[in-house]
């Protein structure tokens, strides 16, 4: 899954996508890279990060998904109307990182497209997730709140087989916790649902490497973290960089054959 994120403030690619001409080129790029999907997205959620309306987020993506109309295509947005435009306008896979808890109204548009969904962890919200993250044990946490809203999305009318599942590497999460997620991602794949990973560039990865300040991690460091994801069980990797990924998780498929 590539990321393009159509915002001037995400933490780490914020403005090189926010025109859209820029976004969509960035799109097909990833597409040619190998990407399954990509994933477009007009609010951020980088820790801090302030909400926007509706008119804006949906200023930014439409102009975006009106020109890549037949690509594969989710929109990261926990907005119904949102979401229905979007789905509108080809979107196959609806990325809430409330898990539907930010507008319960966005189960309905789900359930009524089809579509598939992904439901996200989070501790807090965006602009105070990262202020003091504390858990007893993250993994049984995460996963409990990922089994209870799985259970809400079916019992809201969203297909079982149409969700999948992210714990939600920084989003509410110290560096521990973060990589405590990936070495335990079994008690996450035991829920039944494919899992995703969105390690890429995040600030544990740099934290990890020697900067207790970095707000953002290298590709290197992104790409390992995203092959020790996929040896121990998640089904989709949402990443910035695909071709360095792509070939990574080539080597890595040859060497577990």
């Amino acid at each position: 899954m590539g990321v393009v994120n159509v915002t001037p403030d995400s933490f780490s690619d914020g403005g090189v996508n926010f025109d859209p001409g820029d976004a969509v080129a960035s799109a097909r790029r990833m597409l040619v890279e190998g990407a399954a999907i990509v994933d477009v997205g007009g609010e951020s959620t980088r820790p801090g990060a302030e909400s926007v309306s509706v008119d804006e987020e949906l200023r930014r993506i439409v102009p975006v998904l009106e020109q890549l109309d037949g690509a594969p295509v989710s929109i990261d947005t926990s907005k119904a109307e949102v979401a229905r435009r979007a789905l509108a306008l080809g979107a196959e896979l609806v990325n809430d990182v409330t898990a539907l808890r930010g507008e319960p109204a966005l189960a309905d548009v789900v359930g009524e497209s089809g579509a598939y969904l992904c439901l996200m962890h989070m501790q807090g919200e965006p602009r105070t997730m990262q202020a003091d993250p504390r858990y007893d044990d993250v993994v049984s946490e995460v996963a409990a709140f990922l089994e209870q809203r799985l259970h809400a999305a079916v019992a809201a009318g969203i297909a079982e087989e149409r969700i999948c599942l992210d714990p939600g590497i920084g989003f509410g999460k110290t560096v521990e916790h973060n990589f405590e997620l990936v070495r335990r991602l079994d008690e996450l794949t035991a829920l039944g649902r494919p899992v995703v990973i969105g390690f890429s560039r995040k600030s544990s990865l740099g934290k990890l490497l020697g900067d207790p300040q970095a707000t953002t991690g290298s590709v290197a460091a992104s790409v390992g973290a995203a092959v020790a994801a996929y040896e121990r069980g998640a089904t989709i990797l949402r990443v910035h960089d695909v071709r360095e990924h792509v070939e990574a998780l080539a080597a890595a498929q040859a060497a577990l054959a």
